[in-house]
């Protein structure tokens, strides 16, 4: 079944999820969407039931009575009942509900969409139980259910299928609608044209669908030069409906309820703190006290621990949403400045901080994320593709570590030794020089002598604004030196 032409992208989710609602299998089967706000899961699974002809229910933030009346409303339009179908508890619609399936040919599906689910199991808690028990009845006997649950709060969604939960082991498709890639976001935007506009746009909104759209209205810039005056009236502008959003990501979140305290700790990670010590000691806590909330913002996937590539153990954390990163190292700061309509001089104050608190880290982000993807193609022949990610590289001769922003390594089993494909470093303000290479070329000497095979170990500059001549030279001259600028991250 051929996707909307009037939805962007997401091939891979539609596939999926045309494959799961139509199933031929006789039983019932169940299937867990789930992905940040904003990110386009009701869109796309109300054109599936469009598409598909099922049953779509959208619950809303009620009590489990009124909620059992909206739902029988709804279910009663769908069948072309001329009165809502009155259900006395959750228990008597889930069954009638299943029965549905039950009465159709077990080789015709009839999908089912629960969207908002974390609503229902708020006011409900024992609808999780139920379903349980009628997706077990119906593995014995016929069912043409196609049942998908979908939902934004995460945290809520990712304890549906761990541990001793009910739904555990139940489900045959457990998906995450995740923002757009940078490359993706870039023609989303319309600015792919435009690489340093697409980078700098991607560091502030990231790749939520929904911004440019039902946010913005389709107001974009246009060009380099446009970014800032955008930038003023959209973003930082109290009349915006982005300016308060990075605010409502973390308050819609369930499992969140200092909101402040939360705030301090991504705060924290974006000044640059981004160790559990670090975080502690930047808001003035002991490291045990800020377990809680770094465990919350990470099921919520607003944070992300990235773990050193060369030293076990050790990690560091980041924001997952840029527009968050943004909001906590340019917004909050100047927050009644920018209350009062003051954006062009918080921006003016802020570029700086911009510059070195949420660009530079969000490129390394995309550096990564163009390793994994066409930048396999950069390695030496020889090389094997492994984890991509960063790490730090102890010096002890000169009293010093190399921080790697980008590296390929593969860490060996067996009788294969531990190796690295690539070491890289990005920079999103400075024009990389020959220094750049030397210190990423004693960061491989550094590995060598640790025991690391880096026979076919490759030294890469991501750069934000190029490279210098005696770099280029280099480059030209050096086979193992590779240079990777904007226009090749955005390159099609």
């Amino acid at each position: 079944m051929e996707k909307p032409q009037y939805m962007f992208d997401r091939d891979v989710e539609w596939e999926a999820l045309v494959s799961f609602a139509t199933l031929p299998v006789g039983t019932a089967r169940l299937g867990i969407v789930s992905g940040r706000r904003r990110m386009g899961k009701t869109y796309l699974l109300q054109a599936l039931v469009e598409r598909l002809g099922g049953f779509y229910f959208g619950a809303s933030d009620a009590t489990g009575g009124d909620s059992l009346m909206e739902f029988g409303a709804a279910l009663a339009g769908y069948l072309g009942a001329e009165v809502p179908i009155r259900f006395d508890s959750w228990n008597h619609a889930v069954t009638y509900l299943f029965g549905l399936g039950a009465r159709e040919q077990a080789d015709r599906p009839r999908l089912i969409v629960l969207d908002e689910f974390p609503y229902l199991t708020r006011a409900v808690p024992e609808l999780t139980s139920v379903l349980q028990r009628e997706i077990d009845r119906y593995q014995n006997e016929p069912s043409g259910i196609r049942l998908l649950l979908c939902g934004s709060a995460m945290s809520v969604m990712g304890r549906l299928l761990a541990g001793n939960a009910p739904l555990r082991g139940r489900a045959q498709l457990e998906m995450v609608v995740r923002p757009f890639g940078y490359r993706d976001a870039a023609a989303f935007w319309d600015v792919a044209a435009e690489p340093a506009l697409a980078a700098k746009l991607h560091a502030v909104v990231g790749g939520t669908p929904a911004y440019r759209g039902q946010f913005l209205a389709g107001d974009t810039p246009t060009s380099l030069a446009e970014f800032d005056p955008w930038l003023c009236r959209t973003v930082l502008s109290p009349v915006s409906s982005l300016f308060r959003e990075a605010r409502y990501l973390l308050a819609e979140e369930a499992e969140i309820r200092d909101t402040a305290l939360y705030h301090s700790v991504l705060g924290a990670v974006a000044r640059g703190s981004n160790t559990r010590g670090g975080i502690a000691g930047s808001i003035g806590r002991k490291a045990e006290d800020i377990s809680h909330p770094l465990n919350v913002l990470e099921d919520c996937h607003l944070l992300m621990r990235d773990e050193d590539i060369f030293r076990a153990g050790k990690s560091v954390y980041r924001i997952t949403e840029p527009l968050i990163a943004f909001y906590e190292a340019v917004m909050r700061p100047a927050w009644l400045l920018l209350e009062r309509g003051q954006a062009r001089r918080v921006w003016a104050r802020s570029k700086e901080r911009f510059a070195a608190q949420v660009a530079g880290p969000h490129f390394e982000v995309i550096a990564r994320e163009f390793m994994i993807d066409d930048g396999i193609e950069l390695l030496h022949p020889e090389a094997e593709f492994g984890t991509v990610g960063g790490g730090i590289v102890p010096d002890p001769a000169n009293k010093t570590q190399i921080e790697i922003d980008v590296a390929v390594v593969q860490q060996g089993d067996g009788g294969h030794k531990r190796a690295v494909s690539l070491l890289g470093e990005a920079k999103w303000g400075v024009t990389m020089g020959s220094n750049h290479v030397d210190r990423l070329s004693r960061a491989r000497d550094l590995l060598t002598r640790a025991g690391w095979d880096t026979s076919h170990c490759r030294l890469a500059c991501f750069g934000g604004v190029g490279f210098s001549a005696a770099l280029q030279r280099r480059a030209d001259e050096e086979s193992d030196v590779l240079l990777i600028g904007l226009d090749e991250l955005y390159a099609q």
